[in-house]
């Protein structure tokens, strides 16, 4: 594997641990249904702080997968690319067709 390959696939393992955490990747099935949320929305709809949200939020907007648009003192995300919304479908077939042996699968414990 070259060096060039290599760096891609680290990449790539970047991107797959920002989908990876649990309030992250609700924060993007969430936005993916509704278009578009502030943070307070995201914190009524999935529990938890506003801080805590609110730096995922950031977080992914740091890594472009979300993007803003102010609108006076409130700010709306959105998913930032179709790109990422079809991710999260691939996903979810990926899961239709091997989520069992996921779930049981004893190198990675959903309760991590």
């Amino acid at each position: 594997m070259g060096v060039e390959t290599r760096m891609e696939v680290q990449l790539a393992a970047k991107l797959f641990r920002g989908f990876g955490d649990p309030t992250r990747l609700s924060i993007l099935e969430e936005l993916a249904e509704a278009g578009e949320l502030r943070v307070k929305d995201l914190v009524d709809r999935l529990g938890g702080s506003q801080s805590n949200i609110s730096g995922h939020v950031a977080c992914l907007k740091d890594c472009g997968l979300v993007d803003d648009r102010p609108e006076g003192r409130q700010i709306f995300y959105r998913i930032s690319a179709p790109e990422v919304v079809a991710a999260l479908r691939s996903a979810e077939e990926l899961l239709a067709l091997s989520g069992q042996k996921i779930e049981l699968c004893p190198n990675y414990r959903l309760d991590r």
